[in-house]
């Protein structure tokens, strides 16, 4: 799949809202939404494109260790969702805005935990030259886009969580256990590139 075959299939904003309730009815988020925006870096390598991902340091409040994309809080003075996911991504992992090329929205996500995300997809040119915030940051690594195209790739699980068994999606790589609202987002974009 190519830089123009995603460009074609991904919408200028979001369409609708998706989120942890597409596979737990009735689910509502714990607390108000809070606005947030992450990006989708999709990078040009010669094989094909790769997504971008993090994983987040143990410490962190809000989903320690887990996998996710570069992104974070909506400040007062950010315009747009494309200016919080920038910025975001500049300040986790020093990946310059200037070598990414905004494409378009995924759905707007909405957590349990109440953030309401806007998934931005980025097209990246390489060279990538990376500096982590090690405060946020674990780790930043590469997946192949068509590992999660392969429905082969894609499972529904399931854990019990306060009393009542909670479905999820995940999406393992190698050593890496891609779950939740990554891989909720991740389907989404399966489900537009199919």
């Amino acid at each position: 799949m190519t830089r123009d075959d995603v460009a074609g299939r991904i919408t200028p904003e979001a369409d609708r809202r998706r989120g942890d309730h597409d596979l737990n009815p009735g689910t509502v988020p714990a607390s108000r939404l809070m606005a947030a925006a992450v990006l989708i870096p999709l990078v040009e390598r010669e094989e094909g494109l790769a997504i971008l991902l993090t994983r987040r340091t143990n410490h962190l409040e809000h989903h320690p260790g887990q996998i996710s994309f570069p992104g974070g809080h909506r400040e007062d003075d950010d315009a747009a969702p494309e200016i919080t996911a920038l910025r975001e991504t500049e300040e986790e992992i020093g990946l310059a805005r200037e070598r990414i090329e905004v494409i378009g929205h995924l759905d707007t996500y909405v957590t349990r935990t109440g953030f309401e995300i806007t998934p931005v997809v980025g097209v990246v040119t390489p060279p990538l030259d990376l500096t982590l915030d090690t405060h946020e940051v674990a780790e930043a690594f590469e997946v192949p886009l068509e590992h999660f195209l392969d429905p082969a790739n894609h499972r529904r699980m399931s854990r019990m969580f306060e009393g009542r068994e909670r479905f999820f999606w995940a999406m393992p790589y190698d050593d890496y256990y891609i779950w939740g609202a990554t891989a909720g987002m991740l389907m989404n974009l399966y489900e537009r590139l199919r």
